[in-house]
C-alpha cells in the first residue's frame, strides 16, 4: 500500500472521520472526491450510487418516479444512515436540502462546497442532459443554482472555487486545508 500524499489535521478531520463534499450537480464532486480520496489513502463513495443501490434503479429513472420533495426525503433519509468511518463522501447535488442529512454529514467530518460558476454547470448540463435531477416541473437550471446556493454555503465547512481546472487540482487544494491546523 502506497503512503498518502497528504495526512489529514486530526483538528480537521480525524482517523475516523469522513470528509463530505457538496455542490450543484456537474460541480465534479465525484470527480474531484476519487482524486481526494488517492491523495489522503481513504475509500470514496458516491451517495447517489447508493440511491441506485438501494434501490435497483438508474437515479434518473428513481428521480422520474418521484416529486422532487418525495426524492428530497428519499435521499435524506439514505444520507442519515450513512454508517460509515475515514473515506470521502460525494454527495448528490440535492444532499442539501434536508437539514438532518446535512447535520449528518456534519457529524461524519467536514463537509467541503465546490462553488462552479454557473455558465460552467449550464455547459456541462448541456453536454449531458439526461443527468437525474430533483426539480419542480417548469424550475429551470438558473433557478436551481440561486436555490441551492445559500444551503450549500450554510453547510460548508470550506468552500473551493470549482472550474475548468483538472479534477486533482481541486482534490490537492481541499486536501491542503485538511493538512493544516485550524486557526483560531
Amino acid at each position: 500500500m502506497s503512503t498518502p500524499e497528504f495526512t489529514p489535521h486530526p483538528g480537521k478531520a480525524g482517523p475516523q472521520n469522513c470528509i463530505s463534499i457538496v455542490g450543484m450537480a456537474a460541480a465534479g464532486k465525484t470527480t474531484i472526491g476519487r482524486e481526494l480520496a488517492a491523495l489522503i489513502g481513504w475509500p470514496q463513495i458516491d451517495t447517489d450510487n447508493v440511491i441506485e443501490a438501494t434501490y435497483g434503479a438508474r437515479l434518473q429513472q428513481i428521480t422520474e418516479k418521484l416529486d422532487k420533495e418525495g426524492f428530497l426525503d428519499l435521499e435524506g433519509e439514505i444520507i442519515s444512515r450513512l454508517n460509515v468511518r475515514r473515506c470521502v463522501i460525494s454527495t448528490g447535488g440535492s444532499a442539501v436540502y434536508r437539514n438532518f442529512a446535512v447535520q449528518h454529514l456534519k457529524s461524519l467530518g467536514p463537509v467541503i462546497y465546490i462553488r462552479v460558476p454557473l455558465p460552467i454547470i449550464l455547459e456541462r448540463f448541456a453536454r449531458k442532459p439526461e443527468r437525474g435531477m430533483a426539480m419542480n416541473p417548469g424550475q429551470s437550471i438558473e433557478d436551481l443554482y440561486a436555490e441551492r446556493a445559500r444551503l450549500y454555503e450554510a453547510a460548508a465547512d470550506f468552500t473551493l472555487e470549482g472550474g475548468q481546472a483538472p479534477a486533482l487540482e481541486y482534490a490537492k487544494g481541499i486536501a491542503r486545508w485538511l493538512a493544516h491546523e485550524k486557526t483560531a
